[in-house]
């Protein structure tokens, strides 16, 4: 059974996700302020964590800095802050997605779903599909087939690989192994590129859009390398992918 870790300070928020995630099969631990969520968290282990940046004690970031310094488990943040500020520097602290107050159960349900299968573990030789295309991450290669594999169309055809530089497969690596995750500009700058390069969401945008080229059925209306205005890029997995 999944583990989670509900944080607010708000009594009615905690009571309905108690109750709504435990209809779900989840296993429900709460806490009402920073201080208690990380002792919580250390007695019991979650799986996930849903996290409120406006705690009595502690700012949401402080908790997820104690967090991160221990767990790898995803954490989604639900705030009634808009501020993009705010929403990047939780994501740049280690926070996985950003859910805004008031949202509705299906959407947060569906994060959690998508931020559970981002890990993908070190080792693995992952091959995901996007469509008529299959990322094999292991051999770096990007390998045209028919969605059907009964057609019979396509592995007769012989296709062509679809060709990346190694910016584009490093930026797209990046994005594939961490399925649902929202990944700030900052992050991906650093991890890509490097630290020198903080500024650089110029080439960014560029990168992304040449991805998008490459490998979107219709770049313009991206179904699977996604924007999130002022705040990043994810890789959302089609629904039920593993």
């Amino acid at each position: 059974m999944t583990t989670v870790l509900v944080v607010d300070d708000e009594p009615q928020i905690l009571r309905a996700l108690r109750i709504n995630l435990r209809v779900r099969q989840y296993d429900v631990r709460t806490a009402s302020s920073g201080s208690e969520a990380l002792r919580v968290a250390a007695h019991h282990p979650p799986d996930l964590v849903i996290l409120d940046l406006g705690l009595p004690d502690l700012d949401g970031v402080e908790v997820i800095h104690g967090l991160r310094g221990w767990t790898d488990a995803p954490i989604i943040v639900l705030s009634g802050r808009s501020d993009s500020t705010d929403k990047v520097e939780a994501l740049d602290a280690g926070a996985d997605d950003y859910v805004t107050k008031p949202f509705g159960m299906d959407e947060l349900l569906a994060r959690m779903r998508a931020v559970s299968r981002r890990a993908i573990a070190d080792g693995d030789t992952p091959q995901v599909r996007l469509g008529d295309l299959v990322v094999d991450l292991a051999a770096k290669r990007v390998i045209q087939r028919p969605a059907n594999p009964e057609s019979g169309e396509g592995d007769r055809a012989s296709k062509p690989d679809v060709r990346l530089t190694p910016t584009e497969w490093h930026l797209l690596e990046v994005l594939l192994r961490n399925p649902g995750k929202l990944l700030s500009q900052q992050q991906l700058l650093a991890e890509v590129w490097g630290p020198g390069y903080a500024d650089a969401t110029g080439n960014l945008r560029l990168y992304m859009a040449q991805l998008r080229r490459k490998l979107e059925t219709d770049p313009a209306r991206p179904r699977w390398l996604l924007t999130e205005p002022g705040m990043g890029y994810r890789y959302q997995p089609d629904p039920g992918a593993d």
